[in-house]
């Protein structure tokens, strides 16, 4: 059954697909995505990763089937964001299922996005959800075929 969702690639930052991301451990990961997100957001990196670290404390952000949504709030960003990231292999992640996780999507999002936020992370889910966008993502050779995998995609007739 195809995604009827909206996909997410919209909320991708440029360059915010990363095909390979080097980080062995969570916070190494958490680390990695605040430094990646601070490059293309021009935002301090160090802010980013306290966030996400705080956000962590208060649950971990593991989704299951491999998946991890790591999200913040940010001062400054005019709307929500996101980078999708794949992993060299799985690292415990806390998820709710007890897998590991070997893609990670992050989201940023301003400090006043109630409503935005929450739509945000419910269509990131949906995609993830989508029994063909986990493979894809793991088979893909590229950024460009990651973000193809992230795409609405649409019925065919």
């Amino acid at each position: 059954m195809p995604n009827s969702g909206a996909g997410f690639a919209d909320l991708l930052v440029a360059d915010g697909v990363i095909p390979l991301l080097p980080a062995f451990a969570k916070d190494a990961a958490l680390k990695a995505l605040a430094r990646a997100a601070g490059d293309r957001l021009g935002t301090p990196w160090l802010m980013i990763h306290e966030r996400l670290h705080i956000r962590e404390q208060l649950g971990a952000t593991g989704f299951g089937g491999g998946a991890a949504i790591p999200h913040a709030r940010l001062p400054g960003l005019s709307g929500c964001v996101a980078l999708v990231a794949r992993l060299p292999q799985p690292i415990d992640w806390q998820a709710t299922d007890g897998e590991p996780v070997d893609v990670l999507v992050l989201l940023l999002s301003p400090e006043s996005a109630g409503a935005d936020h929450l739509k945000a992370l419910a269509r990131i889910s949906r995609t993830l959800r989508d029994p063909r966008t986990m493979p894809a993502l793991r088979t893909a050779d590229t950024a460009a075929d990651m973000m193809a995998a992230l795409a609405p995609v649409t019925a065919t007739v």
